[in-house]
């Protein structure tokens, strides 16, 4: 089995060599929103990782030098005593290479990504996503993919799964449906309906609320 870090040093490289990746990857995710290909945690791990080497590749090229002498301390006595006798100043240099840099860099390559792309790229990677996220309250009727139909109050104690989850759909009020998707009626004796996007084949969202008996 692996071992776990058991010395300073094995711990600064392992930070070193994974959390400007990190947070290159999670300032990416929030202005670019989250890529599809990157649902697999290997693989989020793996381009993290290449982003750090890369990062710390120009930090070393640009600064490795006087990083070197700021690390070894005044009179060369060797790591870390540079960085035990300058807490503060080692503290803001370390926020700056390891959050700020990858930080700006993602902001950077959303922005560039943005003035290249004839249309702009929202942060919502499916429709899914999109249709819960910008209508707000409002009535949904479903299809089931045997025909059924199904529906209920989507409001503010409903809930719709977000990426990277399966898409699933909590209506805090269900409806009595018609075999024609005409909805019927309340239940009144329903605390909500749970819905899986795969069983469904069609989605409407109505608004404001049907009256009962009419479409």
């Amino acid at each position: 089995m692996p071992s776990t870090p058991s010395s300073v040093l094995q711990v600064a490289l392992l930070i070193l060599f994974v959390l400007p990746g990190v947070v290159y990857q999670l300032a990416r995710d929030r202005w670019t929103g989250p890529v599809p290909g990157e649902r697999v945690l290997g693989e989020r791990v793996l381009r993290a990782i290449v982003a750090s080497i890369v990062l710390d590749a120009v930090y070393a090229t640009a600064a490795g030098p006087w990083l070197f002498e700021f690390a070894r301390g005044a009179g060369g006595r060797g790591w870390p005593a540079g960085i035990i006798e300058r807490p503060r100043a080692s503290g803001a240099l370390a926020l700056l290479l390891l959050v700020v840099v990858p930080a700006l860099v993602a902001g950077g390559e959303a922005w560039w990504s943005r003035r290249r792309r004839a249309v702009e790229r929202v942060p919502t990677p499916g429709a899914w996503d999109h249709m819960f996220r910008t209508h707000g309250s409002c009535f949904v009727r479903l299809r089931l993919r045997d025909g059924t139909w199904i529906g209920g109050w989507f409001g503010a104690s409903s809930y719709a799964s977000a990426y990277p989850q399966n898409p699933e759909l909590f209506l805090e009020r269900a409806w009595r449906m018609g075999a024609d998707g005409t909805p019927l009626g309340r239940i009144e004796s329903s605390r909500g309906l749970y819905v899986r996007a795969a069983d469904v084949d069609v989605i409407e969202l109505m608004s404001p609320e049907p009256r009962e008996g009419r479409a």
